[in-house]
C-alpha cells in the first residue's frame, strides 16, 4: 500500500491557512475550509455533525463565543488522507486567558476537510467559563 497522507510541511501550510479561521468570528471563511459532505466532531458534542448545514450553527455559536482565541499547530503527523494536527489554543476568559493542547484528526480529499476529530481536555476552559459567568 502506498502512503498517501501529508508530509509535515504540507500539514504546516495548510494549518497556517486553517488555523486563523478559528480566529475572528467568521463562520463562514472557516466553513470554506470543509467539504460539503463533511463530518466534524469535538467533546463539546453529543452526536457528530455531517455536512455543511449541520456544522454552520455549530461554528456560528463556538466563534460567536469565542471570537479571540488564537490557534496554532504545534506539530503534525502525516497519516493517510491527511495528518494529526497537534495544536495549541489560546482562549481568553474574561481577563484570564486559558491554555490548551489539543490533537485533531484531518481527513482531507481535493484541499478540503472531509472529516474532522477534535480532542482535548475541556474541564480547565469550562470551570473558568463557569467561573467568569457566575461573577
Amino acid at each position: 500500500m502506498q502512503f498517501s497522507g501529508f508530509s509535515e510541511k504540507q500539514a504546516r501550510d495548510f494549518a497556517a491557512k486553517w488555523h486563523p479561521a478559528w480566529t475572528g468570528n467568521q463562520p463562514e471563511l472557516l466553513l470554506s475550509f470543509y467539504s460539503e459532505d463533511a463530518i466534524y466532531m469535538d467533546g463539546g458534542l453529543t452526536k457528530s455533525l455531517k455536512g455543511h448545514e449541520e456544522i454552520r450553527p455549530h461554528f456560528e455559536k463556538l466563534l460567536s463565543q469565542n471570537p479571540n482565541w488564537v490557534w496554532r499547530q504545534r506539530y503534525a503527523v502525516p497519516m493517510q488522507d491527511g495528518f494529526v494536527n497537534h495544536w495549541h489554543v489560546s482562549a481568553p476568559v474574561g481577563d484570564k486567558t486559558v491554555e490548551i493542547d489539543g490533537v485533531c484528526l484531518v481527513h482531507l480529499r481535493d484541499g478540503k476537510i472531509y472529516h474532522n476529530e477534535v480532542y482535548f481536555d475541556r474541564h480547565e476552559l469550562v470551570c473558568e467559563i463557569l467561573s467568569y459567568q457566575s461573577r
